[in-house]
C-alpha cells in the first residue's frame, strides 16, 4: 500500500490522536439500496424499439437477467454523493465494493472513502477530475520508491506496465496500491474483465479484500484500527482515515 500519508485538510485533521483514534466503529450498516436488476436494459431497449403499428402489437420487452454482483442504486449514488461531497463515481465504487464484502466482513462504504480521500483526494488530486468510468483525468502515482526517503522496491517487467518505471516501483491509482500488493489482491470490482488499480471500481473492491484477508473484526474499534495500519503501517494514517471516514459519516447521517 502506499507508504506516503496524504494530505489532510484542517478540516478533516485530527492531529495528536493517534493509533486509538479508531475506537469508534464508522460503518454505518443500513442496507444499501440495490438496483432493481434489468431496468436500465429494458428502459434502454423500450427508447430504441421502433413505434409499433397500429395494427400490430408490440412484443413486450423482457428484462434483462441480472448479471454479477448487486449493483448499488443509482439514485441513492447521487443522493449520497451530493451530501458527502465525494465524486459520484467514487461514491458508487465504495457502495458496490460494500456489496461485495466477503461473508463475515464488514468494512463499510465510509471507511473506503476515508482511504479514497487520504490517499488521492477521490482520484481528484492536483485538480484531477473523476470520470463515470472510474478513472482519474491523468493517472495518479506516487513518488518512486527507491530508498529514499521510502522503502526500496525494484520494479519488474510486470510491474513497471502500471507506472512506466524501469527501475522503482511507484504506489498506483486513486487508492495508491504498491504493484506487488496489486498482483496479489487486485479484483476486478466493475465486471469489465480487467481489474486495474487506476480504476477505482476496481481498486475499491481490492481494498476490502486487503482489509479483510486478516479476519479482523472492522466492527470494532481494535479491529478496525488494525486493519487500517495493515494498508499503511504507521499510526497518523490510522488518525487521518477515521477523521476522514467520520466526517463522511456525519455529513450523510
Amino acid at each position: 500500500m502506499r507508504l506516503v500519508v496524504g494530505v489532510v485538510t484542517a478540516l478533516l485533521a485530527m492531529g495528536g490522536l493517534g493509533y486509538a483514534a479508531a475506537e469508534t466503529v464508522l460503518t454505518p450498516r443500513e442496507p444499501l439500496p440495490v438496483a432493481e436488476p434489468g431496468l436500465q436494459a429494458q428502459a434502454q431497449a423500450q427508447a430504441q424499439a421502433p413505434a409499433p403499428s397500429p395494427v400490430t402489437q408490440a412484443a413486450p420487452v423482457q428484462p434483462a437477467a441480472p448479471a454479477g454482483p448487486p449493483r448499488v442504486d443509482p439514485a441513492w449514488v447521487a443522493d449520497v454523493a451530493a451530501r458527502a461531497g465525494i465524486p459520484a463515481p467514487a461514491v458508487r465504487a465504495y457502495a458496490n465494493a460494500q456489496l461485495g464484502e466477503p461473508g463475515g466482513c464488514e468494512v463499510g462504504w465510509t471507511t473506503l472513502a476515508g482511504i479514497g480521500w487520504i490517499e488521492s483526494q477521490h482520484g481528484t488530486l492536483d485538480g484531477r477530475t473523476l470520470g463515470e468510468d472510474g478513472r482519474a483525468s491523468t493517472p495518479i502515482l506516487g513518488p518512486a520508491l527507491d530508498g529514499d526517503p521510502y522503502a526500496a522496491i525494484r520494479a519488474t517487467r510486470e510491474t513497471s506496465r502500471w507506472h512506466g518505471d524501469p527501475d522503482w516501483d511507484h504506489a498506483v491509482g486513486p487508492m495508491q496500491f504498491i504493484p506487488s500488493t496489486w498482483e496479489q489482491w487486485g479484483t476486478d470490482g466493475d465486471g469489465d474483465g480487467v481489474a486495474d488499480p487506476n480504476d477505482v471500481d476496481d481498486a475499491a473492491a481490492t481494498a476490502v479484500a486487503y482489509l479483510c484477508a486478516d479476519g479482523h473484526d472492522l466492527t470494532s474499534g481494535a479491529g478496525w484500527a488494525d486493519a487500517i495500519f495493515g494498508y499503511n503501517h504507521d499510526d497518523s494514517y490510522v488518525a487521518s482515515v477515521h477523521a476522514a471516514a467520520s466526517e463522511y459519516a456525519a455529513r450523510v447521517g
